[in-house]
């Protein structure tokens, strides 16, 4: 089997179910996904699997719904199965529940970094919310978009964010607070005193 096919020298790209430019508003949302995939894929290697078993399997079935997702953008035949339903969302929200019970307390915004694991997972955040951002583009110009894809990627930007913190609490590398940030997340002693 060859890789190169030489159907795309002319600019064009194949979806499911038709032909369009390499530059079109739907392959630029499904290549990021697919440039996502290849952020999570650098985080995996980057984590000690006795460590991260559970944050290891978070990122193996994300890896499948970002194919998922970047199929069901691609798919833009008249009769369509997509791929990604809300279940893994559902799934994100309770990893994110979960991990937020084990992460240090929170009142300032972060500087992205410390571990190299945790870099890549907020690399991974970044990216995801561009291609969140890349989707609801689309889905303003096309009405045929899956709505379960932006909410994947709303969902997942988030879980990053816990995901980095806690592979940073568990290696005992501190988060930097932004010097000039205010306190823009409440703990639950703020909210407390705030309820009294």
């Amino acid at each position: 089997m060859k890789i190169y096919t030489r159907t795309g020298d002319k600019g064009k790209t194949g979806l499911i179910g038709g032909r369009v430019d390499k530059d079109s508003l739907r392959v630029e949302a499904y290549g990021t996904m697919d440039e996502l995939n290849s952020f999570v894929g650098k985080a995996m290697i980057e984590l000690d699997a006795k460590t991260f078993a559970d944050i290891l399997a978070d990122l193996e079935a994300i890896q499948h719904e970002l194919f998922d997702g970047g199929n069901d953008l691609a798919n833009v035949m008249k009769e369509r199965h997509y791929k990604l339903t809300d279940e893994p969302i559902e799934v994100l929200e309770q990893r994110i529940d979960t991990l937020m019970e084990e992460a240090p307390p929170l009142e300032r915004f972060i500087l992205p970094g410390g571990s190299p694991g945790a870099a890549s997972l907020h690399i991974a955040r970044t990216i995801a919310r561009r291609a969140e951002r890349q989707t609801v583009t689309l889905m303003k110009a096309e009405d045929d978009v899956p709505a379960t894809v932006q909410r994947y990627l709303n969902r997942l930007s988030d879980y990053f964010f816990v995901a980095a913190r806690i592979v940073n609490a568990r290696l005992q590398v501190k988060d930097i607070e932004y010097v000039r940030s205010a306190k823009v997340f409440r703990t639950e002693d703020t909210k407390k005193k705030k309820d009294n």
